[in-house]
C-alpha cells in the first residue's frame, strides 16, 4: 500500500469509503469535516491505494499536548491485511516527529471490533469519560 497526504479529488472517494465502513453519522457532514481538516495541519490527513484504488484513510491531529486519530477507515473488501496497521503507524511517525507524547482516540463502545483492533496494537482503554458539546449546529 503506497501512503500518500490527501488530496482535493480524493474527496469523493474518501467520503464513499467512509460510508462504506459505516464512519458516517447525521451528526457528523464528511464534507465538512474534510474542509476543516484541510485548515488545520492537512499533512496529517492521509489517504492509503493498492495500486490506482483508494481503500484507506486517517486523519490525525495534534494540539499540542495529545495527538487524534479520526476517520481510521479500510475499505471492508481488503480488511484484515494489516492495512489500518500501517495507516496508523505512518501516523503515529508523523506525530512522534512533532513532539507528540499521546495519542487519543474516541471509539463508540459498541464498537468492540475497533477496540480489538487497537487494543492489538498496543492501545489501551484510559478510565476518563469523553464529552462533547456542539458549538456549530449542524456540523
Amino acid at each position: 500500500m503506497i501512503i500518500r497526504p490527501y488530496q482535493l479529488e480524493d474527496k469523493s472517494e474518501v467520503i464513499a469509503l467512509w460510508k462504506s465502513c459505516g464512519l458516517v453519522r447525521d451528526c457528523n457532514n464528511p464534507s465538512r469535516d474534510i474542509e476543516r481538516k484541510l485548515r488545520v495541519d492537512p499533512e496529517l490527513f492521509t489517504v492509503g491505494f493498492i495500486e490506482n484504488t483508494l481503500i484507506a484513510s486517517a486523519m490525525g491531529g495534534y494540539e499540542g499536548h495529545r495527538g487524534w486519530v479520526n476517520y481510521l477507515a479500510v475499505d471492508p473488501e481488503f480488511q484484515g491485511n494489516g492495512y489500518a496497521l500501517q495507516m496508523m503507524r505512518d501516523l503515529e511517525e508523523k506525530l512522534i516527529a512533532r513532539g507528540c507524547p499521546k495519542i487519543n482516540l474516541q471509539i463508540r463502545s459498541s464498537n468492540k471490533d475497533v477496540l480489538a483492533f487497537y487494543e492489538r496494537i498496543g492501545y489501551t482503554i484510559d478510565e476518563v469519560v469523553s464529552m462533547g458539546k456542539r458549538l456549530i449546529p449542524d456540523s
